[in-house]
């Protein structure tokens, strides 16, 4: 028999987020899985690492499933790190992030704990995906998801990426099946934050974050115009941030 691939499991919601549940129970169908994800929700840590303080990975049974499970009290990023370093101590064949409670379309990727943890693993040469449902709630329906997240698995581990690119799925919220996938390019949108000031009983003040997500992009080729169109949007994002369109007029500067 061909050998099962092995596969990492992790994400941003916490090892027991129903989302992170059915992406193992996906994953059991296709290979050998080991799940190492944060213990406690780390999202928007985006790509953070542990510096300052001590990291904790201990082996845990969440619910049935032959999969091996690791709760870590790392951030995304960590856990990805300490699955390779310290867990596996080697690099599995597949790496898959999710799926989010919430969607990590257009900007979002940059503050994703989820698809931070994807882009470690491409750093370190794995194949990766990271799945999120345009969904914050976490009774949210993942039934649907299942079908076209396996599909997606199985393109990647048959195909390969390139050196440095994963994958940013995303899931619009729909009660009816997808109308399609549509590989995008990431929208040109972005958060208009607001500080909501407030005061304790005790008489401190401080702040709650809120805002509102403003899509300036009116292409329809984008994630943010396939997930209003009831379509799973696939990005491939890269980690390369270098502006390769300005080297050439920054160095007509006089530096």
């Amino acid at each position: 028999m061909p050998k099962r691939p092995l596969i990492l499991v992790t994400n941003d919601d916490g090892i027991t987020a129903p989302g992170i549940r059915t992406l193992i129970s996906v994953m059991n169908e296709i290979g050998d899985v080991v799940v190492i994800a944060p213990d406690s929700p780390q999202s928007g840590m985006g790509h953070a690492i542990t510096l300052d303080s001590t990291i904790y990975c201990d082996a845990v049974t969440i619910d049935e499933g032959d999969q091996l499970e690791y709760r870590c009290s790392g951030t995304p990023a960590d856990c990805v790190k300490m699955a390779i370093s310290e867990i596996l101590n080697k690099k599995p064949d597949l790496c898959v992030s999710g799926i989010n409670h919430g969607s990590n379309s257009s900007i979002n990727v940059i503050y994703s704990g989820t698809m931070s943890a994807a882009i470690e693993a491409g750093i370190e040469g794995i194949p990766a995906i990271g799945f999120s449902l345009l969904d914050y709630s976490w009774n949210a329906n993942f039934e649907g998801l299942k079908k076209h997240i396996k599909k997606l698995a199985l393109e990647v581990l048959q195909n390969g990426l390139p050196d440095g690119v994963v994958l940013n799925v995303n899931f619009p919220k729909t009660e009816n099946d997808f109308k399609g996938i549509k590989v995008c390019r990431q929208a040109r949108a972005n958060w208009v934050e607001e500080f909501d000031k407030r005061t304790n009983p005790q008489g401190k003040e401080y702040y709650w974050l809120t805002g509102k997500f403003v899509n300036l992009d009116q292409g329809e080729d984008t994630d943010v115009w396939a997930l209003e169109n009831e379509l799973v949007s696939v990005v491939p994002v890269h980690f390369d941030l270098t502006a390769h369109h300005f080297i050439q007029k920054l160095n007509s500067w006089d530096l």
